[in-house]
């Protein structure tokens, strides 16, 4: 149990880019019983693009420990992807990978990685509400067997 807050900048669509660009960077916090660091920072470069129902994003991000057992290993990287379709105006289906591959400067043996799996629904409940959720199933020994995810997301306007 725990919480993240995670500011997020976004390249304008007035720029018409091909693909959606932003960062965003997380810190969190998690009670002991669930994770080994208490405190943890991330920074999460997005790269996007919505085509029709299809949807598909690629995360390289990278984050540390700023509180508990791994705070002296330095700056982990950790990508992300996700691809889904929607299914009906307000439910979206999809398929994320989440990945931890050890410190940037050198990774860890596949056995020590971490590497998980969530079928996923997003549901549209208007332009400022983020709500995702499914279970996640580890593919490596070094990942949680089962996790289940529910992320609910308020957006600011500023």
């Amino acid at each position: 149990m725990g919480s993240h807050i995670r500011p997020r900048v976004r390249a304008p669509e007035r720029w018409h880019w091909p693909v959606g660009v932003s960062l965003s960077s997380e810190i969190g916090y998690e009670r002991r019983g669930f994770s080994e660091d208490t405190w943890t920072w991330e920074i999460r470069p997005i790269i996007d693009q919505q085509k029709g129902p299809w949807y598909w994003s690629f995360n390289p991000s990278v984050g540390r420990a700023l509180h508990g057992d791994n705070t002296r290993k330095g700056f982990e990287f950790s990508p992300n992807f996700k691809f889904s379709c929607d299914l009906v105006r307000k439910v979206t289906a999809g398929l994320e990978y989440y990945g931890s591959l050890g410190p940037v400067t050198e990774f860890h043996p596949l056995r020590d990685q971490q590497h998980t799996i969530f079928p996923s629904i997003d549901l549209d409940l208007g332009p400022e509400w983020e709500v995702n959720f499914g279970p996640g199933f580890g593919l490596t020994s070094s990942a949680d067997r089962l996790i289940l995810k529910l992320i609910v997301g308020y957006r600011f306007d500023f």
